[in-house]
């Protein structure tokens, strides 16, 4: 009995060989479309942190809060 390799795959063999493909394909694909959004995340972010910052900076330099008047004390009267 000898077990010699056939020169052809087995079909299989060839199966799993186009399964592994597609899968490394897309893996690699999938990884790509991760970075893309986490790379538009992290822009949206750093735009939307600058309006923030320019809409308190003009609300701060355009009008400072004027202090609370002091509340008057109560006068207590003795009616006679």
């Amino acid at each position: 009995m000898s077990t010699k390799k056939s020169a052809e795959p087995s079909p299989q063999s060839v199966a799993r060989a186009e399964r592994q493909r597609l899968a490394k394909e897309e893996g690699a694909q999938a990884m790509a479309e991760a970075e893309r959004r986490s790379v538009e995340l992290r822009q949206n972010m750093q735009r939307l942190r600058a309006l923030r910052e320019a809409k308190q900076a003009d609300e701060d330099g355009a009008e400072a809060p004027a202090p609370k008047p002091a509340k008057k004390k109560r006068v207590k009267r003795i009616v006679k």
